[in-house]
């Protein structure tokens, strides 16, 4: 079981790093509202840049706590306990723009693996 939340937090950390370091300013079909880049998908949900800003922080701050969890389990829990609340902030934003739910998938999956790791 240990191998399976080892593998767990390396996936969600590189999608996160991937989401937020590679792809932020690329257009997916899962951008809320129809953006075409992060910026454009928080003006959409009528937040401000900074909060942006903040978002993509924090999210990035839980991936690399996730791979350093490889080596120090203990940042593991409070990573994921932070996943879990920037994941349903997520998902409520789909919610608020009134989204398909296909867009709100990848929120909901990221969700899922954070509560996971917390169970792991």
């Amino acid at each position: 079981m240990e191998y399976v939340g080892l593998t767990l937090q390396v996936i969600v950390a590189f999608g996160l790093l991937n989401v937020w370091l590679l792809r932020s300013g690329k257009p997916t079909r899962y951008r809320g509202n129809g953006a075409a880049s992060m910026r454009e998908e928080f003006a959409a949900y009528g937040l401000p840049a900074g909060v942006m800003r903040v978002v993509g922080t924090l999210k990035v701050t839980v991936a690399l706590a996730l791979l350093l969890g490889v080596w120090i389990p203990a940042v593991v829990f409070p990573a994921a306990i932070l996943l879990i609340i920037l994941m349903v902030g997520a998902f409520l934003m789909h919610l608020k723009v009134k989204d398909p739910f296909e867009r709100s998938i990848p929120s909901l999956l990221m969700l899922g693996m954070a509560i996971a790791l917390i169970v792991l």
